[in-house]
C-alpha cells in the first residue's frame, strides 16, 4: 500500500519526534545517575530533585524529576523530566530558565518556558524551596497546578 506524500511526512514527524524525545529522555537518565554522588549544599538549590505534579485542572498527577543546575548571577537552569500517564505511559523532558532570589528561609524562584503548541504554550513557574523541599505552581494558557518535590535519597 501507498502512503502518499502526505502519509511519508507524518511518518517521518512522528519518527523524528519519537527520536529526540527518546534522546532526551536519555541524556536525562545519564545526568540522573550521575547526580546520585553530589552532596546538596545548604546554600543553593542546585541537585537534584524528586517528586510529583499534579494538574488542577485535569486533576492528573504523576513522577516528577529535575536536575537544577546554576548559571551566572542569580539564574538557574532548571532540567524537569515529567510522567504522564492516561492510556499509555510516557515521558516529557523540558528545561526551564530560573530567576533565583535567597530569603532568609529559603529560595524564591520564577520562571517560563514556551513548550510549543503541543503541549499547551507557554508556561510560567513561581516557587520556593528549602535545602530539602521544593514547592511551585505553573500555570499556562489550558492548565494549572502544582510540583512538589524533595531531595533523592543519595546513591552509594
Amino acid at each position: 500500500m501507498k502512503l502518499g506524500r502526505i502519509g511519508s511526512l507524518t511518518t517521518w514527524i512522528c519518527v523524528l519526534a519519537i527520536s529526540v524525545v527518546a534522546g532526551g529522555c536519555s541524556s536525562f537518565e545519564g545526568e540522573w545517575r550521575r547526580s546520585g554522588h553530589t552532596s546538596f549544599s545548604p546554600n543553593t538549590i542546585a541537585g537534584p530533585w524528586e517528586g510529583t505534579w499534579r494538574s488542577e485542572v485535569t486533576d492528573h498527577s504523576d513522577q516528577l524529576r529535575c536536575l537544577i543546575t546554576p548559571r551566572t548571577n542569580n539564574a538557574c537552569s532548571a532540567r524537569f523530566h515529567a510522567k504522564y500517564k492516561r492510556l499509555l505511559r510516557f515521558s516529557f523532558g523540558y528545561t526551564v530558565p530560573l530567576a533565583v532570589y535567597a530569603k532568609e528561609e529559603g529560595f524564591q524562584f520564577e520562571g517560563e518556558a514556551d513548550l510549543g503548541w503541543y503541549a499547551g504554550g507557554t508556561y510560567r513557574y513561581m516557587g520556593f524551596a528549602t535545602p530539602t523541599n521544593f514547592f511551585s505552581t505553573y500555570q499556562s494558557k489550558y492548565d494549572h497546578g502544582t510540583f512538589q518535590m524533595s531531595r533523592p535519597r543519595r546513591s552509594e
